[in-house]
């Protein structure tokens, strides 16, 4: 079984480092018709049948009769997403391609955006235990590398942080409920920075990885140090935050992300570790709410995640925990957390001027939920009667979501 350590996809990129050339149009047209597939292929892997540990933590069984993520469209911002994984079938829109423009998203020569997205939105299949936490959602991909790690040298090209940037912009422009970063800059970026404020205004989800350079003095890491961003620790099988897992302010959960059975592309699983894989858990989990709590704004649905987290072993904030561990099945069933309280106030990234573009789109994605939870119920009422049981335990902190009023 192969194994792979996610490290920072954009690291260097503020440096201008691993930095792909532009080519015109043309070129990148016939250099695409060259070579179709990718200059070094992953090593193919067999379909594993046995329960993962984080399917046995966070079982998707027993939230499918409340919520799917049906509906709700999670971007993934990464290296691509395979369509052709079996799993994968039919959950995959048209994306983009930063990396070699012209593509569709589809292509991922890392198999690392095609394992974040097999754990929000794989299909359940025969004889395969593992599927993702919500199986209804929609992937949208956009292509920004094929970085990968070898020997813990990274090789391969990324985009520019400017083109990141512009990733982001897309997925929201092309209504990503959710984006999903797996990735991580270790420097400020003010386009990055603009991105994901056009983000938040817009009432998107962001959610993004903390970063695996712990042992490298924790450098702070974007987009996840931004206001307005879930940054998300890894944790193991045990419950102890991982040892490469980063700690600071900028961490406001964790979730799995050590051992982790994830979709390759093509076909079959492989089990990879990095606080990327945690993300996606928690970007799941934000689709699940999205579609059986529509009315949540953005804001709300990261704070009845926080708000339902379960207490964590270490101390704290200070001990890379955030709030503690992600619970979705307490963040789509309880009711005291998130509920609308008027407009939030976030300082610098607050912008309340109407868009028609914008009121459009919610126009848009309020109808899909809206035949989303119909169906939902249906499926609901026909499946018979659910016993829900889940642990009342403290609330853990909040760090840089802040519920409605003055700043």
């Amino acid at each position: 079984m192969s194994r792979s350590i996610a490290r920072p996809v954009l690291a260097g990129l503020a440096a201008g480092l691993l930095t792909a050339p532009a080519l015109p149009v043309e070129a990148a047209d016939a250099a695409r018709r060259a070579a179709p597939t990718c200059a070094t292929p992953l090593a193919p892997v067999r379909p594993v049948a046995a329960l993962p540990w984080t399917q046995q933590r966070y079982d998707p069984a027993r939230l499918a009769p409340l919520a799917t993520g049906a509906g709700v469209t999670v971007a993934v911002v990464d290296s691509g997403v395979d369509r052709a994984h079996p799993q994968l079938a039919g959950q995959v829109l048209t994306g983009t391609d930063l990396l070699d423009p012209g593509g569709d998203g589809s292509r991922d020569c890392a198999g690392h955006g095609t394992g974040v997205a097999s754990i929000i939105a794989a299909q359940p299949q025969p004889g395969v235990a593992f599927h993702g936490l919500a199986p209804g959602a929609r992937i949208l991909p956009v292509r920004v590398s094929e970085q990968q790690v070898v020997q813990g040298r990274e090789s391969g090209r990324t985009v520019s942080a400017a083109e990141f940037a512009e990733a982001i912009r897309w997925a929201v422009d092309h209504d990503a409920d959710v984006v999903n970063l797996s990735v991580v800059l270790y420097a400020d970026d003010p386009a990055v920075q603009s991105a994901v404020r056009y983000a938040v205004e817009r009432n998107v989800v962001l959610v993004a990885a903390a970063g695996n350079l712990h042992d490298s003095g924790d450098p702070r890491p974007f987009p996840a140090a931004y206001d307005g961003v879930l940054g998300v620790g890894a944790i193991g099988a045990d419950g102890v935050r991982a040892a490469f897992s980063q700690t600071g302010a900028y961490v406001d959960l964790v979730a799995p992300g050590s051992e982790v059975l994830t979709a390759a592309p093509g076909q079959g699983h492989q089990r990879v570790e990095g606080t990327s894989y945690a993300a996606p858990f928690v970007a799941a989990t934000a689709a699940l709410l999205r579609q059986y709590r529509p009315e949540l704004t953005a804001a709300q649905v990261a704070e009845r995640i926080i708000a339902t987290a379960d207490p964590a072993p270490g101390p704290g904030h200070g001990g890379g925990y955030g709030a503690g561990v992600l619970n979705p099945y307490r963040a789509v069933t309880e009711t005291g957390a998130g509920q609308p309280a008027g407009p939030r106030t976030a300082a610098a990234l607050a912008d309340d001027r109407a868009d028609a573009a914008q009121i459009a789109r919610e126009a848009r994605r309020e109808t899909a939920r809206d035949r989303a939870l119909l169906i939902g119920a249906v499926v609901g009422t026909t499946a018979g009667a659910v016993v829900l049981l889940a642990l009342v335990l403290p609330r853990g902190a909040r760090r840089r979501w802040r519920p409605a009023g003055p700043a």
